[in-house]
């Protein structure tokens, strides 16, 4: 995100690297990329994150956020309480993610366009 580095920071779970390499196949399929450049824009897209070990949140606020987030994957449970340890929202474009969280975290979530308005108004 152009810009957005001085106006936002960006915080994800370790576990990011591993959902990469995982879809590391679809992410070359979606985009075309040869694995020279995916590795290049995956560089760039984390080098723009501080990392923070999942193992660091506490075992408390694990277990709230799991048991707050029944019905969704519990995949995310990480990045929900990590969202929650920062006091921070968490971007995603998980729709079944989004929607569930709607409820039990409401105004936890902002989306990538929520994102784009935002930076329009701090360049502006």
């Amino acid at each position: 995100m152009i810009g957005g580095r001085k106006h936002f920071t960006f915080y994800s779970c370790a576990f990011l690297h591993t959902e990469l390499l995982k879809h590391r196949t679809k992410l070359r399929k979606l985009t075309k990329l040869s694995d020279a450049d995916l590795d290049e824009v995956i560089a760039k897209v984390t080098g723009n994150i501080m990392f923070i070990n999942e193992a660091s949140l506490s075992a408390k606020l694990i277990l709230a956020t799991e048991q707050s987030m029944a019905g969704n994957d519990l995949k995310d449970v990480p990045f929900v309480a990590l969202a929650k340890n920062r006091k921070a929202k968490l971007w995603t474009g998980d729709r079944s993610l989004a929607k569930g969280l709607s409820v039990s975290h409401p105004n936890l979530v902002v989306s990538t366009l929520d994102l784009l308005v935002r930076l329009q108004k701090y360049e502006a």
